[in-house]
């Protein structure tokens, strides 16, 4: 059957996917890559673009996409395979730089002085005078994420009557937060000033300032990561002969939800004087 071009055998697929007869029948299992035919001896015979589409899904099941999700792909046309290929990758990814940032805060500290100099740019800037919508609460780091998403959202709806969110929302932490200790920690979603706020909400004027900042990507945030660029700017302050004149925030200028691990979502700050 070989010899008129129509099917192929395994030893010749194999040779012209330059994959392993092992690997094809691997593939056959999950049905990645069915046989045409099986013939009474129980041998395989493949049609000829069966080689082609071997490859790949050799290629797919590189970076881990699961055997079920490889399967359809060389069906699919173009757009729709490469959507396919790239939201198989992203939960990858996502662990990945979950594992990355972990061990890169971990060189850093081990490194130093010199691991966080060379880690992070640090920059300055003026901030105005703010007035802002606040929730303010001791929490452990465990809860730290989930209560920061919450606080934004209640003091962003409560910002709608007032014209909306006037900068980008920061959070300030008064205290240390770990495993053991609980802050304090302030939201701030700054809004125009001269309003009544609504009842229940607590407001304040955030004082006109410069701040050393350095931006993040959305994978350093997680703690305790961040306490590297916590660390890395008020070791660039004091290097610099400055001194600190307020609690260090994270200002958080992007859509946290719609953020890929390696995008900028946050800035890690310190008021200086």
């Amino acid at each position: 059957m070989g010899d008129d071009g129509a099917l192929l055998s395994a030893g010749a697929s194999a040779r012209r996917s330059r994959l392993s007869v092992r690997a094809l029948r691997l593939y056959d299992r999950p049905g990645l890559v069915m046989p045409a035919e099986v013939d009474a001896a129980g041998c395989h015979w493949c049609r000829e673009d069966r080689p082609a589409d071997a490859r790949l899904v050799a290629l797919l099941r590189r970076p881990d996409m699961p055997p079920a999700d490889a399967a359809g792909v060389p069906a699919l046309p173009g757009a729709e395979a490469a959507a396919g290929a790239g939201a198989s990758w992203e939960p990858v990814e996502r662990r990945v730089a979950a594992q990355r940032e972990p061990a890169v805060h971990l060189r850093t500290r081990l490194a130093g002085d010199e691991g966080r100099t060379g880690m992070f740019e640090i920059r300055e800037r003026e901030v105005p005078e703010q007035w802002v919508l606040t929730e303010r609460r001791a929490v452990r780091v465990a809860e730290l994420p989930g209560w920061i998403g919450e606080a934004t959202r209640r003091l962003e709806e409560a910002a709608r009557p007032l014209g909306g969110v006037a900068a980008a929302p920061f959070v300030v932490h008064h205290g240390e937060v770990t495993e053991d200790g609980d802050g304090p920690v302030e939201v701030c979603v700054p809004v125009a000033g001269g309003r009544t706020v609504p009842a229940g909400t607590a407001s304040r004027r955030e004082p006109e300032h410069r701040e050393a900042y350095t931006r993040l990507v959305k994978a350093q945030v997680a703690y305790p990561q961040v306490l590297s660029a916590y660390d890395a700017v008020a070791q660039w302050i004091a290097a610099g002969g400055r001194r600190r004149t307020g609690p260090g925030r994270e200002v958080y200028f992007a859509d946290w939800a719609a953020a890929g691990p390696d995008d900028a979502v946050c800035d890690v700050a310190f008021p200086v004087g």
